[in-house]
């Protein structure tokens, strides 16, 4: 089909158009920055200047440490701490015995100093924190997985610019070299006109098509600036940047491919799938941690603590001095007027609800690569059939003007044989844009 599309455009240039000026090849207006770019360079520019990846980034990393969070709790938990308290000065309480020296039971200590550092370490939690985690984890994943998702589209959309882009400046080019063709159709037509060959509306069919010509380039033009803005947009460029595409609008030509074999890359690669079966797992991951608050709860504890004056002490005296506690606590719910049984309730149907979310995007990606296919086959199609009608066109504007010149037909006919010409150039030009916006439709529907 590329061959095809070459001889026809060559065939098209080279019969109808002849030399005219190539936008592509224009001088950049004072002031303007033209900025050539490949596809591959456009696509790596979009993801480095996209706020939304960098958001979706962020929340994967916040995430990311939420995972970490929620590891941690399974671990001994060290707490230290130092104080100080000034207590309001109190009579002191001695006992004073017959024949022993008076003892005091109760100082006036105002200063109370303390240093103290606590152990918690939960030995057995039915579940709870192991489920925690796996929640986390998973969450963590489906994190990633959306801003993968996000870099999908986002390369989806820069390429569909893209090529608008390179389809304005292609209709550009043709509608400037049909304008150059109807010019001297024109001059020809005048130039009849005066030596009394030709009647005065085929001059002015000619000058309506050319005039026709010319707003269809104006409308291109205007086309290709709302897709520079939008270029400029994702690739954050100045505003006096004109981007000039690279790559050549034809596609590669590229096998058909089996549509089960497509929906199963789908299936194992498409990062909103990966998204919404790790949010099913975190939800299944919830309903083991509701559960778990039926189930006893066991914990060590462990103090030390050096005091001044050490109030565990009797009878209290000044100077520092040391105390400790080691200890396993062990709790459980014995009634809380059905709040447990209400969050497992409530955890299991989020997680049926996100086991179903699963089982609708499944089908709605078998949906989605079926329709990308057949739009790329239809595409392909497309662009062949518009490729062969401008062959095709060509040889008729060709044998046209032969004709013309020989005077065997009269302007009118000319004149349609440049217009036919006209349209099947510019929709080869689509075709060809169609053929690679769906290509791009495909890939992001598989995960390419």
């Amino acid at each position: 089909m590329n061959r095809l599309a070459a001889l026809a455009l060559a065939l098209g240039a080279g019969l109808a158009f002849g030399a005219a000026a190539d936008v592509h090849c224009a001088e950049p207006a004072a002031g303007v920055d033209t900025l050539a770019l490949s596809l591959a360079d456009a696509l790596a520019r979009a993801r480095a200047a996209a706020p939304r990846l960098r958001e979706l980034e962020a929340l994967a990393e916040a995430a990311g440490a939420d995972a970490r969070v929620a590891r941690a709790a399974r671990l001994p938990a060290l707490d230290a701490r130092a104080a100080y308290a000034r207590w309001s000065d109190v009579p002191e309480l001695t006992l004073a015995l017959p024949g022993q020296p008076s003892r005091t039971l109760f100082p006036n200590l105002p200063d109370n100093w303390s240093a103290r550092a606590s152990l918690a370490w939960p030995l057995w939690t039915g579940g709870r924190l192991g489920s925690g985690v796996r929640a986390a984890d998973r969450l963590a994943e489906a994190a990633i997985a959306d801003a993968d998702a996000a870099t999908a589209v986002l390369a989806v959309e820069a390429q569909t610019v893209y090529w608008d882009a390179s389809v304005a400046r292609a209709r550009q080019g043709v509608l400037a070299a049909a304008i150059t063709a109807y010019e001297r159709h024109l001059t020809d037509a005048r130039n009849r006109q005066r030596a009394g060959m030709a009647a005065r509306h085929e001059v002015l069919a000619v000058e309506v098509e050319r005039d026709r010509a010319e707003l269809a380039r104006l409308r291109a033009a205007g086309d290709e600036a709302v897709a520079q803005a939008d270029l400029r947009r994702l690739l954050d460029l100045p505003a006096a940047t004109v981007v000039v595409p690279a790559d050549s609008l034809p596609a590669p030509e590229g096998a058909d491919e089996d549509l089960e074999a497509l929906v199963a890359a789908a299936l194992a690669r498409r990062p909103e799938r990966a998204a919404a079966a790790a949010r099913a797992a975190a939800a299944e991951a919830a309903v083991t941690g509701a559960r778990a608050g039926r189930l006893p709860q066991v914990a060590l504890t462990a103090n030390y603590e050096q005091a001044d004056p050490n109030r565990r002490l009797a009878p209290p005296r000044e100077g520092w001095e040391e105390s400790w506690d080691v200890g396993v606590s062990v709790s459980l719910s014995v009634f809380d007027g059905g709040r447990i049984g209400a969050q497992t309730a409530a955890a299991r149907a989020r997680a049926e609800a996100a086991r179903q979310r699963l089982a609708e995007l499944d089908r709605r990606l078998r949906l989605e690569v079926t329709v990308r296919r057949q739009d790329l086959l239809t595409a392909r199609a497309a662009a062949a059939v518009a490729g062969r009608a401008l062959v095709a066109a060509g040889e008729a504007r060709r044998v046209a003007g032969d004709r013309y010149r020989e005077g065997l037909i009269p302007s009118a006919e000319l004149l349609d044989a440049e217009n036919v010409l006209l349209r099947a150039g510019l929709e080869l030009t689509a075709a060809q844009a169609g053929v690679r916006v769906a290509t791009a439709a495909l890939d992001r529907a598989v995960a390419r």
